[in-house]
């Protein structure tokens, strides 16, 4: 398939996931994905380092293998039918590897108990969209885990799905999917070795993402030099290689502090963020992804043979 064919093809993802949203776990190939992992991490050997590295190894590289060959089998099923439903039924399977309404949703169901003084409401809000501690984070520690985590999974289940669609197609979108998915599931330090061929996997896979991530949110801020600015000198301030970037760009996008109390601190001088924040961080990643979006609908459309 032509790289034009895909940015098309990427634009009709981008309209599916805005027009349906997320489909209920029992119909998203990715909670399919999560019910086989847990049933093959109950089955793999555990108890040394040896064979939590092996068993981790495992997964990782069956998950992903997994998800290459189920992307490979439904874009070679979607080319076998006519034209506009071949389109249509790989648009719609690339958009199981996106979810930018559904995120948006998370976030817009933090800020609204916030906006009305619900801390209760607001915390168990945020408590969906990280893996942090909520029991007593207040109106600022809630604001900011919740941009904090539109500002990473812009990268995670937006962007990086979408360049490595236009990289590689169906199957390689997938088999990111796959490994980010493994890497929430056991990538983090309490799973020791076993967890640690996802999260290694998934920080490469990331690289490039996470920081085109971080340019698009510049472009799109009002402020773009001093935003991309502030995501290079502070990108490096949360464990991850790459969370830091997102973040840091959002962080100066909006002028907001951002903490993860006794893990990172970025735009320390600036002030702590409220709910409003939240909805500007949304409307970050809305603008974002309409600058993705229509790029690659100019490039679909262009001419062939058209000279700049």
């Amino acid at each position: 398939m032509s790289l034009r064919r895909r940015a098309g093809v990427l634009v009709g993802a981008v309209a599916f996931d805005l027009a349906l949203g997320d489909a209920p776990n029992r119909w998203h190939p990715v909670a399919w994905f999560g019910t086989g992992a847990n049933a093959a991490m109950a089955r793999l050997p555990r108890g040394s380092l040896g064979r939590d590295l092996a068993s981790g190894l495992a997964l990782a590289i069956g998950g992903g293998a997994g998800a290459f060959a189920a992307g490979r089998f439904v874009a070679k099923a979607a080319r076998a039918l006519p034209g506009p439903l071949a389109f249509a039924v790989e648009a719609f399977a690339l958009k199981q590897a996106l979810s930018a309404r559904g995120l948006a949703a998370h976030a817009v169901a933090v800020a609204r108990p916030l906006e009305q003084g619900d801390l209760p409401a607001a915390r168990e809000a945020v408590r969906m969209m990280v893996s942090r501690d909520v029991g007593s984070l207040g109106e600022a520690a809630i604001a900011s885990a919740a941009i904090e985590s539109t500002a990473e999974n812009a990268s995670d289940s937006v962007i990086a799905p979408a360049m490595w669609y236009l990289a590689g197609g169906l199957p390689v979108a997938w088999a990111y999917r796959a490994m980010n998915t493994l890497d929430a599931m056991v990538g983090y330090r309490k799973h020791g070795r076993f967890g640690s061929p996802a999260a290694r996997a998934d920080d490469a896979l990331n690289l490039a993402p996470s920081r085109l991530t971080a340019g698009i949110i510049a472009i799109v801020s009002a402020d773009p030099g001093a935003t991309w600015r502030g995501a290079r000198a502070e990108a490096g301030r949360t464990p991850s290689p790459n969370s830091g970037w997102p973040m840091a760009a959002a962080a100066h996008a909006l002028g907001v502090r951002l903490e993860k109390p006794g893990v990172h601190i970025v735009n320390r001088e600036r002030r702590e963020p409220g709910a409003g924040d939240i909805r500007c961080a949304i409307g970050l990643l809305g603008r974002g992804l309409a600058l993705v979006a229509g790029g690659a609908a100019l490039f679909a459309a262009w001419p062939r043979g058209a000279k700049g």
